[in-house]
């Protein structure tokens, strides 16, 4: 028996809120849990095997398809390519089908080449998209022979652009690109995935750009837009007549400077 002293400190399970009457109906989607249905649509069968090119040059045997298709099941069931190419042996020759199974070099060689198709991802009504961008070091196998030996080893990076709803806390949007890609340049390809309705949109001082207001006003007209001017932004040229929302930041991180603008407007939902 654990010690007396120590039993604040230990992790204590919360009684259930509910209680579950239906046990019949529980236990049946407990067992269901671990039922494996797998089926292929006419279309998919059709598209399975890969499109002659016109090209001169050899043929590709197996579409983009059968491609997404085996390294799905592979992260899901976490196979090797050898297992999966098993696997997707094994399903086809269940249900019958007369089709190519892609052979594990094959499944590692496209992999690499292969584009997969951001799907629009609907959150229910208008969002508050929050955009940002982060850093990513890639290394491989031998990364601790840089640490031991401290030998040279070319070291290659990305960019991960995020863009996050602020009200439910889901990431909706999301590209990977080179180190040297520029932040504002991304909010085009982030908002292509987005099918909901932007109602806010924050993002730091990278995105004071022309071009995000440019495209946020041309895709979603009624966003409020919370960006930090830069240090030497300056007003446009109906700032007098017909001042935008960005030369009234402007005036007012003039007035009240910048650390106080944040508190009077909306910029710190980024925390």
């Amino acid at each position: 028996m654990p010690h007396e002293a120590n039993a604040a400190r230990r992790h204590h399970i919360p009684r259930p809120k509910r209680r579950v009457t239906n046990w019949t109906d529980y236990n049946e989607m407990l067992r269901r849990r671990c039922s494996l249905t797998v089926w292929f649509t006419d279309n998919a069968i059709a598209a399975w095997r890969a499109a002659p090119w016109t090209t001169p040059g050899g043929q590709p045997h197996y579409s983009d398809l059968a491609i997404t298709t085996a390294l799905t099941l592979r992260a899901v069931f976490h196979l090797a390519l050898r297992q999966t190419e098993g696997l997707i042996a094994s399903i086809l020759q269940l249900l019958g089908f007369d089709l190519p199974v892609p052979d594990y070099s094959t499944l590692g060689r496209r992999a690499w080449t292969l584009a997969l198709l951001a799907q629009p991802r609907a959150t229910g009504g208008p969002i508050h998209l929050l955009v940002d961008s982060s850093g990513l070091k890639l290394g491989g196998p031998g990364e601790w022979l840089v640490e031991k030996h401290a030998t040279e080893k070319r070291r290659s990076e990305r960019k991960l652009h995020i863009g996050l709803d602020a009200v439910t806390g889901r990431i909706v949007a999301s590209t990977l690109t080179d180190r040297h890609v520029d932040d504002a340049s991304q909010v085009g390809p982030l908002l292509d995935q987005i099918a909901e309705p932007v109602e806010l949109f924050l993002g730091d001082g990278a995105y004071d750009r022309t071009a995000v207001y440019a495209t946020l006003h041309e895709r979603h007209p009624a966003a409020a837009m919370v960006i930090p001017p830069r240090a030497d932004a300056v007003l446009s040229a109906t700032a007098a007549t017909k001042p935008s929302q960005r030369d009234r930041d402007i005036k007012r991180v003039a007035e009240t400077g910048l650390m106080a603008w944040p508190r009077s407007s909306v910029y710190n939902q980024r925390t």
